[in-house]
């Protein structure tokens, strides 16, 4: 069995009081209950309930509106606005947690900084990880600036004009994101001038928190986009914490919005060597640098690949919904990754089987939708359901996901295509479709055929993956055998930093043009060139 040659060097040891891995487990609603609080209970963090639950963890589960899914599972379920910071505060001293794991991004964080400051909770990865990503701002002046990771080249914009200049400098053509949301909520592409008030429009209604700030990017012509889940947990061999990397998750989006995942992601080694290095980094500097074993938890390190060069987009600090496909794929699923990363538990990233996820979307607008046809779905042996329980329905709204494993991810694509299209969401007087109730096909009956679907990546595949999984990662500065690490100092070739003498600030991030048809408008450029503030 491999084992790891290195983790981060040894912290002097300290009174952690409520921080850091827990050494015994009690009996949930208990005196000597473990507890969580999820702020957040969606989907994933109705995996994450029952993972933390499997292990005899008592939850508490938080959100903004009354039976979301996470609710349905955990011990206590609470209702609050998570924008307000004394609502947060209230419900986290009623409850007292050891861990308080915020799952979306609308969050009062500056609650969460006061709550850690003080010693109340521990905040997973930590209040800077979360304040850090909850708005991209943040976490791509750390990224660039910081850390000197590749990144398109980008511009912030506080009202349309200076979108339209930042449009301008950036390039055409170019993404427009509102700095606080998630899941592709507000983002649009411009592909010239007369796109910029649509973009403006769709980002300030679209967001996840109200916000007057865009980010505009240069787009990135790239082959295809990743998922790289990259874990930081306890390393059993030295007590401190290492980086793991589960296997890349590809996957394909529709408005910003993730249709489909596969997992592995084919991959160049030179490529699958950048991606790790920049996960490292990232996922490195979210923890407190003043608390041993902060910065613990699943990381979602979205990544784009053009040939061998990787360019680094976004991280969530917490498990990513193109993770779902790790529920069929992998030894530990990431919910049940992040619970054991968070426990200070061992963990391994191991992949059992190729497999994909798809999204079973509501249709309807309306709330307490059926669903037809799920014993048809679930007739291939291969395939698995997640029906979230979300209690209203949207047309575009994520109700659930079909999971599969095959041969390769092409057929695993297929299955849970097919499978995702055999669940019928029906409104509330909807009779039953004659399509749900056909004849099962048999287990051994081939898999039902649907159109051919490319994979689009590099390639060479790398080799399989071990049994007992990769081993873990040090952090940068930490030697390993075999590993080449990034020097410190040294980053890839940008722009020349600071404004040019008597000019504005040049976008930051990758240097070049946005890729075949990038282009900027004729003419000079519109008044009032927003450089990017410091």
């Amino acid at each position: 069995m491999t084992s790891p040659q290195e983790s981060d060097a040894a912290a002097p040891a300290a009174d952690l009081g409520p921080f850091g891995p827990a050494e015994v487990f009690g009996t949930p609603c208990s005196p000597n209950a473990v507890k969580v609080m999820l702020l957040g209970s969606g989907e994933l963090g109705k995996e994450v309930t029952i993972a933390l639950q499997r292990l005899g963890v008592e939850v508490i589960a938080v959100d903004r509106y009354a039976g979301a899914p996470a609710h349905q599972v955990a011990h206590t379920a609470e209702v609050i606005d998570m924008m307000d910071p004394l609502a947060v505060r209230a419900v986290i001293d009623k409850h007292r947690p050891r861990y308080v794991l915020p799952e979306i991004e609308a969050i009062a964080t500056d609650a969460l900084v006061a709550v850690e400051a003080e010693g109340l909770a521990e905040v997973i990865p930590s209040a800077k990880g979360v304040s850090l990503t909850l708005d991209r701002e943040g976490i791509r002046r750390m990224a660039d600036e910081e850390l000197g990771l590749p990144t398109s080249a980008y511009l912030f914009a506080d009202t349309v004009e200076e979108l339209r200049a930042g449009a301008y400098r950036v390039g055409y053509p170019c993404v427009v994101k509102p700095v606080m949301s998630s899941s592709g909520k507000g983002q649009s592409v411009m592909r010239s001038e007369a796109d910029v008030d649509s973009a403006w429009e769709i980002a300030m209604t679209g967001g996840r928190v109200s916000s007057k700030r865009v980010i505009v990017e240069r787009f990135v012509d790239f082959d295809y986009e990743v998922t790289l889940l990259t874990v930081r947990a306890v390393d059993p061999a030295t007590g401190e914490l290492a980086t793991y990397f589960c296997e890349p998750i590809g996957h394909r989006q529709s408005d910003g919005d993730y249709v489909e995942s596969w997992q592995p992601q084919p991959m160049s080694e030179i490529a699958y060597g950048a991606a790790r290095s920049i996960a490292a980094r990232v996922v490195s500097a979210m923890g407190a640098a003043d608390q041993r074993f902060s910065g613990r938890g699943v990381f979602g390190v979205e990544l784009f690949i053009k040939g061998d060069e990787v360019f680094f987009s976004e991280v969530s600090p917490r498990p990513h919904d193109t993770g779902l496909v790790t529920l069929a794929t992998q030894r530990l699923s990431e919910f049940e990754l992040h619970a054991r990363a968070v426990l200070g538990l061992p963990v391994t990233t191991e992949l059992r089987s190729p497999g994909a996820s798809a999204v079973i979307y509501g249709r309807h607008d309306e709330e307490a939708i059926r669903f037809a046809g799920v014993a048809q779905a679930l007739a291939d042996p291969q395939v698995d359901l997640r029906l979230f329980g979300k209690p209203e329905s949207f047309a575009k709204r994520r109700m659930g996901v079909a999971v599969a494993t095959g041969v390769d991810t092409d057929q695993a694509r297929r299955r849970a295509t097919h499978a995702a299209d055999l669940v019928i969401p029906l409104a509330a007087d909807d009779p039953i479709p004659a399509a749900a109730t056909p004849a099962a096909p048999t287990p051994s009956a081939p898999t039902p055929s649907a159109p051919e679907q490319t994979v689009i990546g590099a390639p060479v595949v790398r080799p399989p993956v071990p049994p007992q999984g990769r081993p873990p990662f040090p952090s940068p500065g930490v030697t390993q055998p075999g590993v080449t690490q990034p020097q410190p100092g040294r980053r890839p070739p940008f722009p020349p930093q600071g404004p040019p003498p008597g000019g504005p600030r040049p976008p930051r991030g990758m240097p070049g043009p946005a890729g075949p048809g990038g282009q900027r408008p004729a003419g000079p450029p519109p008044p009032g060139p927003h450089p990017p503030r410091s």
